[in-house]
């Protein structure tokens, strides 16, 4: 079987970033995506496109034929949604179908992409810092919790060849979308955050995660999780280098959380409405409470990950951002 590589959720950010890995690589690349997707990512780029979609287990049968290896990048990332049992049907059901579709096709190796989301909390947090399904807040982390859980249990018990790698928080170019942390570079670019919450999340450059998913297929031990992170910063740091970057003032004001709880209400009740993801959430809120730092060191050590610092991740974030006209 030839160096044939199946990546799922290929046209969106991170997804697009592991498909270019993969060419520079030589890889032979085929994606699966949706008929109506947004293939921006992917315009000009050497592959194969198999439509398809999580739901259809036919048409996963169709993308995995054929494909050594398999990167289950695809996941409904948001903070907020309207139906969450939709984003658990996407990220729980259609994770457990596309892992069946590769080990039916006899796939070598798949890499499936969690998140740290699922990691317990810690001054810095590693692979084996502990956390339950209670711990988890909000659709997306609950989903990406149980998703996780169903991919080991598969490994243990179905012969998937599955290693698994947990991303910090990806930026960089090609958030289209963009994803709620890209969301937070343009606001603050563009110099509509005026004030912030004390929280603090690690950053990465997406390419750098990317390349961490190749090192796990090289260097993985099947069934092991390997956080691809970067710099652990508070979000006033963020802020406060995306205003430089542009040529703004961070902002100063400084907001305690319980006061903002009512505003996330009336934020989602007119989301609920208007249809528009918020800017402010009540479990993003939560989430705010602890600062979401971790260590790649296991990463480094066995995969031999190494990451470029964070000021570079949010600098070619918002030379893109800036250049596809996010802000005027």
């Amino acid at each position: 079987m030839e160096s044939r590589s199946l990546v799922t959720g290929a046209t969106g950010f991170l997804g697009s970033a592991v498909v270019r890995a993969l060419l520079a690589r030589g890889h032979t690349v085929r994606v699966l995506a949706r008929p109506a997707s947004d293939r921006r990512n992917l315009s000009g780029l050497p592959l194969e496109v198999s439509e398809g979609r999580l739901e259809d287990v036919e048409s996963l049968r169709r993308a995995a034929d054929g494909c050594r290896y398999v990167f289950h990048v695809a996941a409904d990332y948001r903070l907020w949604v309207r139906d969450p049992d939709a984003m658990l049907r996407a990220n729980v059901d259609g994770s457990r179908a596309m892992m069946r579709a590769a080990v039916a096709a006899g796939a070598e190796r798949v890499i499936y992409t969690s998140s740290v989301a699922v990691l317990g909390h810690a001054d810095l947090a590693d692979e084996d810092t502990p956390s339950s399904l209670a711990d988890m807040v909000g659709a997306y982390k609950r989903s990406k919790f149980l998703a996780e859980a169903e991919v080991r249990r598969m490994v243990a018990e179905e012969g998937l060849p599955a290693v698994i790698v947990n991303p910090s928080t990806p930026i960089g170019p090609r958030d289209v979308k963009p994803t709620p942390t890209g969301r937070i570079v343009v606001e603050a670019a563009a110099g509509r955050m005026p004030a912030y919450v004390d929280t603090g999340l690690n950053i990465v450059h997406v390419d750098d995660v990317a390349e961490g998913h190749l090192l796990a297929l090289d260097n993985g031990v099947i069934g092991q999780r390997y956080i691809l992170g970067g710099d652990n910063l508070s979000l006033a740091d963020i802020l406060r280098h995306i205003a430089e970057r542009v040529g703004r003032r961070p902002p100063t004001v400084r907001l305690p959380r319980l006061p903002l709880f009512p505003v996330a209400a009336v934020a989602e009740l007119y989301s609920r409405l208007s249809g528009r993801e918020p800017m402010l959430t009540i479990d993003g809120l939560k989430m705010a409470a602890h600062r979401m730092w971790f260590s790649s060191a296991k990463a480094e050590r066995h995969l031999g990950y190494r990451h470029r610092p964070a000021g570079e991740a949010l600098d070619d974030a918002v030379g893109w951002f800036k250049q596809a006209g996010y802000w005027s």
